[in-house]
């Protein structure tokens, strides 16, 4: 099987769409959505009905932090996130909102356990930016493959039989082996709010046939998102996430 991985979208139009498009060209199976369709971006409304229809046709949709705050207001979110997620809640419909809160936590396929944060927590939203902080994930569950959103930057780590939990290299576009002899955590990076500098739009491809993960980026409209941040009159610090990929 061939899993197209996209998480934080985060009501970013142009780049949820240019993701589907790039995904149009490649052979993939299943699509699987690990949170945070809403907040921060302008277009909340078109992206969940997008999600929705993936899920009616057959795609796997998780639930992340802003999606749930929609319904379960998160006081730990900064302000300009709460500010954001305050403006989306009266956008939606009831169908968006229940379909949000309706979502599951994680999910499990084969060897893989999908996730929107950790797996050791998933509803404490926990950040994994360091092999030290995946280490949680990978004692608490026997998955030999944890794909996760929620931290806007690619990771790779491996865990070996000894333990010993490494970051790896991204090979960005090519192919990453994950061999069997070790077990994976990969945080996919964000399809709409990227964070490590570079203004794209992210994915990854996990084919379990190969054993392979490939992380892609792919260029968007990022002046038609700014755009639309402005004309919602939204933060314009969001803007300039946007434009800087940071």
């Amino acid at each position: 099987m061939r899993y197209a991985i996209l998480t934080d979208i985060h009501a970013n139009r142009q780049g949820f769409t240019a993701v589907l498009d790039d995904l149009a060209q490649r052979q993939v199976d299943r699509i699987v959505l690990l949170g945070d369709i809403v907040g921060y971006g302008p277009d909340p409304e078109w992206c969940c009905d997008r999600v929705m229809a993936l899920v009616e046709q057959g795609a796997l949709a998780l639930r992340g932090n802003h999606d749930a705050a929609i319904t379960e207001p998160d006081p730990a979110m900064n302000i300009t996130a709460r500010r954001v997620i305050d403006w989306t809640r009266p956008r939606l419909s009831e169908a968006q909102r229940t379909f949000l809160t309706g979502l599951p936590m994680s999910a499990r396929i084969g060897e893989t356990l999908f996730v929107h944060a950790s797996a050791n927590d998933p509803g404490d939203w926990l950040y994994v930016t360091s092999a030290e902080r995946a280490m949680p994930s990978f004692r608490v569950c026997d998955a030999r493959v944890i794909l996760c959103g929620h931290v806007h930057v690619p990771l790779l780590v491996s865990c070996d039989r000894l333990g010993a939990v490494r970051q790896q290299p991204i090979p960005m576009g090519a192919p990453m082996p994950l061999i069997r002899s070790r077990r994976w955590l990969a945080v996919v990076g964000s399809t709409g709010q990227p964070r490590d500098g570079k203004p794209l739009a992210g994915y990854a491809i996990h084919d379990t046939d190969r054993d392979e993960l490939t992380f892609r980026r792919v260029p968007y409209d990022t002046a038609a998102t700014v755009a639309r941040i402005g004309a919602e009159g939204l933060p314009p610090s969001l803007a300039m996430r946007i434009i800087s990929g940071a």
